[in-house]
């Protein structure tokens, strides 16, 4: 019957502690007893990079051979898995086990002086870079996009003495004056949008039109959401309500319950265009998918962007920047007993 042995693991080791495996990269060593071995480590225990650096040297009458478990020559092996070698002791037939790193030594010629590798050129940026590659490797196609990318291409030093050419003339041509004028204008242009006010209005209701606010396309197209809104369990509102989700819509969902059939429809589609007002206005930078999940028409979409958003460029994207919805721009949404919800927000 075959004798049967036990595995012991070591206690914490440290990597002083860890054992050598040494591959030769030229050939396998016959004698490897006529070798001596020294491992050096790097005087720098502070830093943690630095810490694990060993270098393994075997000398032998002939050739000298290192390895080291950093650097270029190292093996990438190390970091991938790791390695563990059994000392079996027969006596007492258990086997310790201790952890281990392979080292691949080289011969070292005297003499021969290593290379050291050319260090890149900093001054090309990751853009020259794959152009270089795809001149030297690329596909025919890819190097006619190149061609064509740069006969297209603009130098930045003359496009940018151009614009202040042209800028200087400009100034000189409209002065400085009107120039800010212009911007004072253009500013004015993204101030808030407000629906038309009629002031001499006999009843609340038309001080500000319905119309105004939602053309009849709109209003037909806010059909589905107000649909889903109208259905929505008073377990499902209790749920917004605690969560604090547009509480204004939530509150005319529930006093809608007493108004007719006509007048609970329209309450729905506007509580519904409202949740999607209130949204919006607690966003700084607004994606070009908003509302998508809430079912959002794409008429209603391009509306709220265009009344409620500008356009602005950050790294060469471009962004919808929510301006400030004013709480009567919301609460002129409805009239009647929805127009309550006006008082409650502000």
């Amino acid at each position: 019957m075959a004798a049967s042995c036990s595995f012991v693991r070591c206690g914490d080791e440290k990597d002083s502690d860890k054992v050598a495996i040494v591959r030769f990269s030229n050939g396998s060593v016959k004698n490897a007893d006529r070798l001596d071995f020294t491992m050096y480590k790097n005087t720098d225990e502070i830093n943690p990079r630095k810490k694990h650096r060993r270098i393994l040297v075997a000398e032998s009458e002939r050739l000298s051979y290192v390895g080291s478990n950093f650097g270029e020559a190292s093996l990438k092996c190390n970091n991938l898995c790791k390695y563990y070698v059994g000392v079996l002791n027969k006596k007492t037939m258990q086997m310790e086990v201790h952890s281990a790193q392979v080292f691949n030594l080289c011969p070292i010629i005297p003499g021969e002086t290593v290379e050291t590798t050319k260090a890149q050129d900093t001054s090309l940026s990751y853009r020259d870079k794959v152009d270089s590659l795809v001149e030297a490797f690329g596909t025919s196609k890819q190097k006619r996009s190149l061609n064509s990318r740069r006969l297209n291409q603009v130098c930045s030093e003359t496009l940018h003495h151009a614009v202040a050419k042209a800028a200087d003339t400009v100034i000189e041509q409209k002065g400085l004056e009107a120039l800010q004028q212009e911007v004072a204008e253009s500013q004015e242009e993204l101030a808030l949008h407000l629906p038309p006010c009629y002031a001499d209005a006999d009843t609340p209701e038309n001080v500000y039109l319905f119309e105004d606010l939602l053309s009849p396309a709109e209003f037909e197209a806010l059909e589905e959401g107000g649909a889903k809104m109208a259905a929505l369990t008073p377990e499902e509102l209790q749920k917004m309500r605690d969560d604090r989700q547009c509480l204004c819509a939530v509150n005319i969902l529930e006093n809608m319950q007493t108004a007719g059939e006509e007048m609970r429809d329209k309450m729905s589609r506007c509580a519904y265009y409202l949740s999607l007002l209130l949204k919006l206005a607690q966003q700084k930078y607004v994606a070009r998918k908003f509302g998508k999940e809430q079912g959002c028409p794409r008429i209603i979409q391009s509306k709220l962007f265009r009344n409620f958003t500008v356009e602005t460029f950050n790294n060469g994207r471009v962004q919808n920047f929510v301006i400030f919805i004013h709480a009567f721009q919301i609460s002129s949404l409805l009239s009647g007993p929805a127009a309550a919800c006006g008082s409650h927000d502000r």
